[in-house]
């Protein structure tokens, strides 16, 4: 099984070349059907996922796709406490606006360097960035990327000629500015154009909407009339419950917007949450009244049909970034529901091996 290794530390984190085999339960398909057997990937791919009796006490499943992170502002982990969610990142003169300014670049690409690692240890295989910076930022993400195996979606901010050397444009908030020229610009490059909308109140959803983004963020104050509006247009929403918790925002209505589109969990700003999505999932599934299936789509195969991508679930065809969990683990250890005891009770000491195309 060769493999070139990634120096990321414990656990390991691997990119396939060459065939791998990976054995124990795996969690088959956008169901997450827990089957005895091994996944076979070549090259990057996974080519089969041969059921058959192993002796393995690992937990194959896809590996984690955050959907919606702010990755520059690591320099400053748990700065602000108490500030009101203006004060915090309101742009221009929010205190991570400032303190984004106040840093020079080396001092940001090696935060987001230490994030991005973390992330990739604790079983993310992509994420969706919103960067801030313009190309200037864009430029610095691909730098602390460099090394990693980890997938980004970059959704650059400011003029629109970021979009020469992003994924796509992300944009702070329809009262925040008009983003029409972004928004045509972003159609013309043929590039997706996200957006923040209901995060502190309903005031910017319908000026949202009427952009026709590809991606909606929060929606935390979405009523019947917007989430009728999201489901006719098909638009996915990435919603991050911790995150609006700790600005005291309010909750996403979770349970509502999965009835009427695609729903993806992202962990927002690294100076607010660490970017773990064991811990968004945890919290996700012990607030609202949803299946641990639910949630754990949500953090896999959500958020890489919205951008997408081809990972996300564990079938012949898809991209090979996996995460294998120890279900033998003190913590894991006698699960009787597989997947309840990945979404609710797993964390980053269980995790055995990443493996990313």
């Amino acid at each position: 099984m060769p493999a070139s290794h990634t120096p990321a530390g414990d656990p390991d984190v691997v990119t396939t070349t060459g065939e791998t085999v990976l054995e124990g339960t795996v969690l088959r398909g956008r169901e997450f059907d827990p089957v005895e057997g091994r996944v076979v990937v070549e090259d990057g791919e996974i080519v089969a996922l041969e059921e058959d009796p192993v002796e393995s006490d690992g937990i194959v499943l896809p590996a984690f796709v955050n959907a919606h992170t702010h990755s520059g502002d690591s320099i400053a982990k748990e700065a602000g406490g108490g500030l009101s969610l203006e004060a915090l990142v309101a742009p221009p003169d929010g205190l991570k606006h400032r303190l984004l300014r106040a840093a020079d670049g080396d001092e940001l690409v090696a935060g987001m360097v230490r994030s991005l690692r973390y992330m990739e240890r604790s079983g993310t295989g992509a994420f969706l960035e919103f960067r801030e910076g313009g190309v200037e930022g864009v430029e610095r993400l691909r730098r602390a990327l460099d090394g990693l195996s980890l997938d980004a979606t970059v959704y650059g901010r400011g003029d629109s000629e970021v979009l020469d050397v992003a994924d796509g444009y992300g944009a702070s908030g329809a009262n925040d500015t008009d983003f029409t020229e972004e928004r045509a610009a972003a159609r013309a490059a043929n590039k997706p154009f996200a957006i923040h909308a209901g995060e502190v109140n309903a005031s910017d959803i319908d000026p949202a909407l009427a952009l026709d983004p590809n991606l909606l963020v929060h929606m935390v104050h979405a009523d019947e009339n917007h989430l009728r509006r999201v489901a006719d247009a098909g638009i996915p929403v990435a919603v991050c419950p911790r995150s609006n918790l700790v600005t005291d925002v309010g909750l996403p209505p979770v349970e509502d917007l999965l009835e009427h589109t695609t729903v993806a969990l992202g962990t927002d700003n690294v100076f607010l949450n660490a970017p773990s999505m064991f811990r968004e999932m945890e919290f996700t599934a012990k607030l609202y009244d949803v299946s641990a299936t639910e949630v754990l789509a949500m953090a896999t195969h959500a958020g890489a049909d919205a951008a997408g991508l081809n990972c996300g679930v564990v079938e012949p065809g898809r991209d090979a970034r996996l995460l294998v969990l120890d279900g033998d683990s003190d913590n894991l250890t006698g699960a009787q529901e597989v997947v309840r005891a990945v979404v609710r009770r797993a964390g980053t000491s269980d995790v055995e091996r990443v493996v990313l195309a």
